[in-house]
C-alpha cells in the first residue's frame, strides 16, 4: 500500500496510521515554528481543537461508573450558579450525546469564524471553562431538551463544569489523573498559549492578502475547556485508543454504551462524546475531530480490521479528506 502518495504536497503536521496493531506509517512533515524552521518531530504537542470532547465524556462516564453521577441527573441539581432562562432539567446524557438544546455559544450552524467569539470578551481571558459562561449564559435555549440531535459546544463545557462541582477540582486536572496518566499520555494536557511546555507546535492560519502565516495565538481560547483545546502528540492518541478499547479507563459496559449509537440526524451518527460511523460488515467504527482557526485533528479507529488512523496538521489542512483516503487505501 502506498500510502504516502495520498499524503498532500502542502502537508503541515504528523501522520500515523496502524494496521493490526501495528505502524505502517508514522510520520511527520512542516514546521512546527515556520519562521524559525523548527521541524515537526513524532513527539511535538498539537493544539486538537474539539478533539478533547472525547476525553471529558470519558471523564463524565467514569463518575457514572463510579456511582458519582447519573445519566438522569440534571443540571440544576449539581451546578451552583444562577442558569437564567436554560432548562434546569437538562440531563447528563442529553449533554454527553449533543441533545440538550442548550445555547450555544459558538454555534456552527450559524458561525464561520471561531475568533469572531473575542469581539466582546478578549480570548486571553478565557483560562477555565467557566470563564465562556458569559458567551451563552444570556442566551435563550435553542429547542426542548431531547428534541434533537444538533452538535453543541456549551454542552461539553457545562459537562466541564459538571466534573469540576463533584471532583471539586479543574476539570483538567481530574483528566490528567483519571484518563491521561493510566493510558499512558505523558505529553497530553491543557496548556496555556502564553505558557506552552516545550516542543509545541505553533498553530498558523494563512494571511491571503499578504500571503503570509501569522499564529492564532488571537483566535482562540487562552487555555481549552471543556469544549476542547487539550495539546497531544499522535504517539499519545495510539496511548488512548489502546487504553480506552483496552478497559483501562472504562469498564466493557460503559464503553459499549460511549461506541453505541446515542443520537444521530440524516448526516451523523453520535455516541457518548464520540462521532461513529456505520461500516459496510453492520457494526459502527469511532472516530473523533478537532477544527480551529489554524488547527485540523481527526482520529479514525476501525475496531474490526484493528486499523486507526491519526492526522493532525498545525495550518489546517484537510485531514479529512485524507483519512478517507487512507482508509480506504489500508
Amino acid at each position: 500500500m502506498n500510502i504516502q502518495a495520498l499524503i498532500e504536497d502542502d502537508f503541515n503536521g504528523v501522520i500515523c496510521v496502524r494496521k493490526d496493531n501495528r505502524i505502517t506509517l508514522q510520520e511527520a512533515y512542516g514546521y512546527a515554528d515556520i519562521v524559525n524552521k523548527i521541524p515537526n518531530e513524532i513527539d511535538t504537542k498539537f493544539a486538537t481543537a474539539s478533539a478533547g470532547k472525547v476525553f471529558v465524556a470519558v471523564g463524565v462516564l467514569q463518575l457514572i461508573q463510579n456511582g458519582k453521577l447519573g445519566f438522569d441527573d440534571t443540571i440544576g441539581k449539581i451546578l451552583d450558579f444562577d442558569l437564567k432562562s436554560i432548562d434546569r432539567n437538562i440531563t447528563i446524557e442529553q449533554l454527553l450525546n449533543h441533545t440538550s438544546g442548550i445555547p450555544d455559544y459558538f454555534d456552527e450552524s450559524i458561525m464561520d469564524e471561531y475568533a469572531e467569539l473575542w469581539q466582546d470578551i478578549p480570548n486571553y481571558r478565557i483560562r477555565k471553562s467557566m470563564d465562556l459562561v458569559p458567551l451563552f449564559i444570556d442566551k435563550p435555549m435553542m429547542y426542548a431538551p431531547g428534541e434533537k440531535f444538533q452538535y453543541n459546544n456549551t454542552g461539553f463545557v457545562v459537562l466541564g463544569l459538571v466534573i469540576e462541582q463533584i471532583e471539586k477540582m479543574l476539570f483538567d486536572e481530574y483528566l490528567h489523573k483519571n484518563v491521561f496518566e493510566p493510558c499512558g499520555m505523558a505529553n497530553t494536557g491543557y496548556y496555556e498559549l502564553d505558557r506552552l511546555p516545550p516542543k509545541c507546535a505553533n498553530s498558523y492560519i494563512y494571511d491571503e492578502l499578504r500571503k503570509e502565516f501569522y499564529t492564532n495565538i488571537y483566535s482562540v481560547d487562552a487555555k481549552g475547556t471543556g469544549a476542547g483545546g487539550a495539546f497531544t502528540t499522535i504517539i499519545d492518541i495510539d496511548c488512548f485508543w489502546d487504553g480506552l478499547l483496552g478497559g483501562k479507563i472504562l469498564s466493557h459496559e460503559y464503553l459499549s454504551a460511549m461506541l453505541s449509537l446515542q443520537s444521530s440526524d440524516e448526516d451523523s451518527c453520535y455516541g457518548y462524546g464520540i462521532w461513529l460511523k456505520e461500516t459496510e460488515e453492520g457494526y459502527y467504527s469511532p472516530w473523533f475531530q478537532g477544527s480551529d482557526p489554524g488547527v485540523s485533528f481527526i482520529s479514525s479507529c476501525d475496531i474490526g480490521k484493528k486499523a486507526s488512523v491519526t492526522i493532525i496538521s498545525n495550518i489546517g489542512n484537510n485531514v479529512w479528506g485524507m483519512n478517507r483516503k487512507i482508509q480506504k487505501e489500508i
